[in-house]
């Protein structure tokens, strides 16, 4: 099957229904492997995926240059998704510190991110973590100049809270808004982020819609996850957390049986559902080309809402990142 695509937000962006994250090809989940990410790449262009989404902050610049690598030749096909100021890289790409919305800074990290990526323009830019210490309304002063100057298309915000959203977009109208919302995380369904998004026209785009891939129900213990994996650190991973997250998976898993897919593929089903555009990570081409086979699942109302109650809002046991990055979000 080939992707349908749709507009996302107000301001003229069009892309995939369903996107290629990039967080695990460079760092993350295990040992990295360029040859078979790249050519999960290419294959995600050839089954219509348009959406690729990235950041400085991934590999430390790495998932950049990797993705501009593997779009070479075929730049027109993609619209190429990152972001930065969610950390502050210096000129050698290593980490100095965090949070960063000072305008000056973010003229720069962009420079770096169009070098890395070996573009003339972004296609969506992210502001990725909004930085307390500087007014949100100074960071897209900035990031709207670069949309005056051709260097960026359209722009994003990731992790913000509704107020921040809302000064972000009168400042500089915003495309859309990357926020983690799965089966596993649907914070954004109570804290006023979807009813936002809603109320100005700007789209949503779901990271991390499989859970972390816990949604697949193929990892049951910490032994499972490769021994340089994020997730071992991971609050819904720790003892107590694990086994009653569990019980969460197997109820995905019950329904996905019934209904002839995969549960991974139910659960991705069900946030495309949602209207949301879901960008699921990964650097294998048969679990690409599943996931893609999930936007093609046509759930009925009644399978949507059993599978809302089988998983309600705040039923995952634990935070869905380490204190510090929990610190990070919302702001």
């Amino acid at each position: 099957m080939t992707l349908r695509t749709h507009g996302i937000g107000r301001q003229g962006l069009t892309a995939s229904v369903e996107g290629l994250g990039t967080f695990g090809l460079t760092a993350a989940y295990g040992t990295r492997d360029d040859a078979e990410s790249t050519a999960t790449i290419h294959r995600a262009l050839d089954l219509g995926v348009t959406m690729f989404d990235t950041a400085d902050f991934y590999g430390l610049g790495g998932a950049e240059r990797l993705l501009g690598r593997a779009l070479a030749g075929r730049r027109d096909e993609a619209v190429i998704a990152t972001k930065v100021g969610g950390v502050t890289l210096d000129e050698e790409d290593k980490l100095v510190g965090y949070a960063n919305g000072r305008p000056a800074y973010l003229r720069t990290a962009v420079e770096r991110s169009l070098r890395r990526l070996g573009v003339d323009h972004i296609d969506l830019l992210y502001l990725h973590r909004v930085d307390p210490a500087v007014p949100v309304e100074e960071s897209f002063g900035a990031l709207g100049e670069l949309v005056a100057e051709g260097k960026v298309s359209y722009l994003g915000i990731s992790e913000a809270a509704p107020r921040s959203i809302r000064r972000a977009h009168a400042t500089a109208p915003l495309s859309a808004v990357q926020t983690e919302y799965s089966l596993f995380s649907r914070d954004v369904e109570v804290n006023g982020v979807l009813a936002t998004t809603r109320e100005l026209g700007v789209g949503f785009v779901a990271y991390a819609p499989l859970g972390r891939g816990f949604l697949s129900g193929d990892i049951r213990t910490v032994a499972d996850l490769p021994e340089n994996d994020f997730r071992r650190t991971w609050p819904r991973m720790a003892e107590g957390n694990l086994e009653r997250n569990l019980v969460l998976v197997d109820r995905i898993r019950a329904v996905a049986e019934r209904a002839g897919v995969s549960a991974a593929q139910l659960a991705l089903a069900w946030v495309l559902g949602q209207g949301s555009t879901a960008i699921p990570g990964t650097k294998r081409r048969g679990y690409l080309e599943a996931n893609v086979a999930a936007a093609g699942i046509g759930l009925t109302p009644a399978v949507l809402a059993e599978l809302s109650a089988a998983v309600p809002v705040g039923a995952a046991a634990g935070n869905r990142y380490t204190p510090q990055a929990m610190a990070a979000i919302d702001k």
